[in-house]
């Protein structure tokens, strides 16, 4: 295979030390093309000018990042870099973009999935990435869920293995920023188009159990969850949980619980493989409501209140782990890629383990590696269409395709 994948961790409080300190460590072949995690205590202009400078003729992507995950470093202090560097033909991706989500994002993200299927066969993998916060007051985001709908629509019956994420500049959805080779943007998404020869291998990492019977949404609102089984939802979930919010924003609620929807037969013994879990945004006590990461449940729908659980999450990515190493066979692996929603962190989570760590301890140092914390995780779910999901870890191995 012509070509190789490198990836480096800097961290330093200026951004232009930071950024020579990843250009020392990369120093040898140049780039054709360089993905940038960074930190976002880090001025996205400034980080901009020093990528430039660094890596002049290189076309740069990537943005913000809640924290950087990699085999040299880990961090979510907001001065953590991670870039990964692609040298040559064979496994440098192709990229295209949109600046239009704050115009409607489907319609943004189906005109991506147009382009990316004109440059596309079946079984290509791609990755994906878009910036998460459309406004910080009033605090709303740009739905990953319609992003993927449109972005699925303009594929038409294209196949591809499509992963990807959000980008955030810290975990409290301070703002967000993409890089599009360019120029950093606002209300953008970047697809990056692997060649034909590579393959990918997707594991996904959960961690909640239900924590009550099935409820049906008998109101809602866009993202807005109204009424659970005909009451506030509000209401009902802080009886079900021995919660009291008052009038707090519902943080507290955030960090405990989640909304999940079970996927095929209800009945069917638990699996967290069958739940589609949506992270609670914010509470109204005022209107008795909550407010999803994602507007794509309807009225009628039936969901579980679901427990974010710690050990459970770190059950996941031990058993996940050993999956995807079955999966990878006898391949030549060439990169592994991590996105992680910026609530698995510790500081946020509350567990005394980062289950980051534990997936790096995990794979490094075998092969070249690079994750990144982020507010929607991207990954092929059920029947193999990629969807939007919340509160997990999406990790993903591009190998060789034979």
């Amino acid at each position: 295979m012509n070509g190789t994948i490198r990836t480096v961790f800097a961290q330093d409080q200026d951004a232009a030390a930071a950024v020579r300190a990843a250009q020392a460590a990369l120093s040898g072949e140049p780039a054709d093309l360089i993905i940038a995690f960074v930190g976002g205590k880090h001025g996205p202009e400034a980080v901009h000018a020093a990528l430039r400078a660094a890596f002049p003729g290189v076309t740069l992507t990537g943005g913000a990042a809640a924290g950087v995950i990699s085999s040299h470093g880990f961090g979510y202090g907001g001065f953590e870099i991670g870039l990964i560097a692609f040298h040559g033909p064979d496994v440098t991706p192709a990229m295209v973009a949109t600046h239009d989500l704050l115009a409607g994002e489907f319609a943004a993200g189906e005109n991506l999935g147009r382009s990316v299927h004109d440059r596309t066969a079946d079984g290509q993998a791609v990755f994906l990435l878009f910036d998460s916060v459309a406004s910080v007051a009033p605090l709303r985001l740009h739905p990953a869920s319609q992003i993927m709908a449109g972005f699925q629509s303009g594929l038409g019956a294209r196949e591809l293995h499509v992963v990807g994420g959000g980008l955030l500049t810290d975990i409290n959805l301070s703002g967000g920023w993409l890089l599009d080779g360019a120029d950093v943007c606002k209300h953008a998404a970047a697809a990056l188009i692997f060649p034909p020869g590579i393959a990918a291998e997707t594991v996904i990492f959960h961690g909640c159990r239900p924590a009550s019977s099935f409820l049906e949404i008998t109101k809602i609102d866009g993202a807005e969850v109204l009424e659970l089984n005909g009451e506030p939802a509000l209401t009902v979930v802080e009886r079900m949980l021995g919660l009291t919010l008052g009038t707090t924003s519902g943080q507290q609620l955030s960090l405990v619980a989640t909304l999940g929807q079970k996927q095929g037969d209800p009945f069917a013994p638990f699996d967290e493989n069958a739940y589609v879990n949506r992270l609670i945004l914010q509470a109204n006590p005022e209107r008795g409501s909550l407010t999803l990461f994602e507007p794509d449940f309807e009225a009628g729908a039936r969901v579980q209140i679901m427990s974010r659980d710690n050990i459970l999450m770190l059950e996941s990515v031990t058993r996940g782990v050993a999956d995807l190493r079955r999966l990878m066979g006898s391949k030549t692996t060439l990169l592994g890629l991590y996105i992680d929603c910026a609530g698995r962190a510790s500081v946020m989570s509350g567990a005394e383990t980062e289950e980051a760590e534990l997936v790096v301890d995990s794979l490094a140092p075998e092969f070249p590696f690079m994750g990144f914390y982020s507010g929607v995780e991207i990954a092929p779910f059920a029947g193999g269409t990629s969807r939007p999901l919340d509160w997990t870890g999406v990790l993903t191995v591009l190998q060789t395709a034979s």
